[in-house]
């Protein structure tokens, strides 16, 4: 990471990075298809856990963020024992954390799921899921953790394979523990939080064999109680923070909808869609994002600020660049882009609009999003979260809400395209004048 050229080294991190990100939404599209043949009833009652699980998931992203700009930091001064010590104290972190969340939802699965507006009909699923959803949810995080800290060294391709393989593996037990095929038992949708519990399984035990074994960043998390506490704060400095970031998209997309739902169901819709074509359209975005982190974390470490400035911004042209050639596609595909996704000759209207507006706005998104990665690099995550919250709630929902006001529903689209853009140009002006924003305080 420290003398190789730039380019080359992001892309050979980006491509794997990418596959495995394709792997995590595939694994989330398996589970939603199984159970949807349940019913609509168990479909519901997952999609009430989606708030409950996606904070769990926030706070592991947020801890393996800081796992990573720390780790890195302290491989890139060649600190090996410092190094091992901030990746167990780092997981048993993550372990005690969730443990606790863990535990409370478990004893509070009834009250907490009527609080979110399940009927009296769902919560007996609910409970059968959830239960041991919270049971098995530490053996997912540990592997997310722990691959953000295979990935601080360098290598994207490794956690990229685990999480592919355990995609498959929940894919293959889905439909055997659901529907009882063979000599498997048919426990419906408590099947379906077993198969996901046991490719969890499979990822913690692989993942924390290649960090002991491989990586040697495993040691006794108590043989240095001195640095506990210490690494915990480091960590929670950066965790935290991202944690929030990552929880912000969620809340201003539910107040988004608000706003379309004044226009129509069809809108609604259209909007749905799109943010599922969006998803993809991102994700080399996303992963090269999710590699610049631990790319500077490193040089910043070795004190090569300078490559680390370059490496940002040779990133944002790229994504420029990339995002132009996706949005010239989209606007020729639209069309049959809008009818794969709907059946509907209204929301493909609205999509297709959508689909020749928004994606201008993409590679200047991708840069704000590769600026908030390169500051959790940084380690100054709380910019990052400024950052982000201002982009989500003093650009794109007042514009939004402007354009509604101004032109309905296009001019919802346009407030987003415009909210896009001028974040993206504070991120390439921040990156360019002011990038490293200050250098962190030495590794304690």
């Amino acid at each position: 990471m420290l003398t190789a050229p730039i380019g080359p080294q992001l892309a050979r991190m980006t491509g794997p990075m990418a596959l495995g990100i394709i792997a995590i939404q595939a694994f989330n599209l398996v589970d939603t298809f199984f159970i949807g043949l349940l019913g609509t009833e168990a479909l519901a009652a997952v999609s009430f856990t989606f708030p409950v699980t996606f904070l769990v998931i926030s706070l592991a992203m947020g801890l393996g963020a800081g796992l990573s700009a720390s780790l890195g930091q302290a491989l890139g001064a060649g600190d090996q024992q410092q190094a091992a010590q901030f990746t167990s104290h780092g997981l048993l972190l993550a372990w005690l954390l969730v443990s606790l969340l863990a535990w409370l939802g478990a004893a509070t699965i009834a009250p907490l799921f009527r609080l979110l507006g399940a009927g009296d009909a769902l919560l007996p699923l609910i409970h059968d899921y959830m239960l041991i959803w919270y049971l098995t949810v530490p053996m997912l995080v540990l592997p997310m953790v722990g691959n953000a800290a295979i990935r601080a060294t360098g290598d994207t391709r490794t956690p990229s394979l685990v999480m592919t393989v355990a995609g498959l593996v929940n894919g293959l037990l889905d439909p055997l523990l659901i529907f009882g095929l063979g000599p498997f038992p048919a426990l419906g949708i408590k099947g379906a939080a077993i198969a996901s519990a046991c490719s969890w399984l499979m990822a913690m035990m692989v993942g924390l064999y290649l960090l002991r074994r491989r990586e040697r960043l495993l040691v006794s998390p108590l043989a240095a109680p001195a640095q506990l506490l210490g690494h915990w704060h480091q960590l929670l400095q950066v965790a935290i923070p991202a944690s929030f970031t990552n929880m912000l998209n969620p809340v201003a997309t539910a107040l988004l909808l608000t706003v379309l739902a004044g226009m129509g169901t069809e809108v609604v819709a259209a909007y749905g869609a799109a943010s599922r074509i969006e998803a993809l359209v991102l994700i080399v975005m996303m992963a090269l994002s999710s590699v610049l982190a631990p790319f500077i974390s490193q040089n910043t470490g070795a004190g090569q600020h300078e490559r680390s400035r370059h490496a940002l911004l040779l990133a944002m042209r790229f994504a420029v660049g990339f995002q132009l050639v996706v949005f010239g596609l989209l606007w020729i595909l639209a069309p049959l882009v809008a009818r794969i996704f709907t059946d509907s000759p209204d929301v493909a209207t609205h999509l297709e609009r959508y689909l020749r507006l928004v994606p201008l706005g993409y590679g200047l998104q991708g840069c704000f999003m590769l600026l908030a990665s390169a500051l959790n690099g940084l380690r100054v995550s709380g910019i990052s979260l400024l950052l982000n919250g201002f982009r989500l709630f003093g650009l794109l929902l007042p514009l939004a809400w402007l354009g509604a006001w101004w032109q309905g529903e296009a001019g919802i689209f346009t407030g987003i395209l415009l909210a896009n853009i001028l974040a993206g140009m504070f991120a390439c002006l921040f990156a360019w004048q002011r990038f490293p924003w200050r250098i962190n305080h030495p590794l304690r």
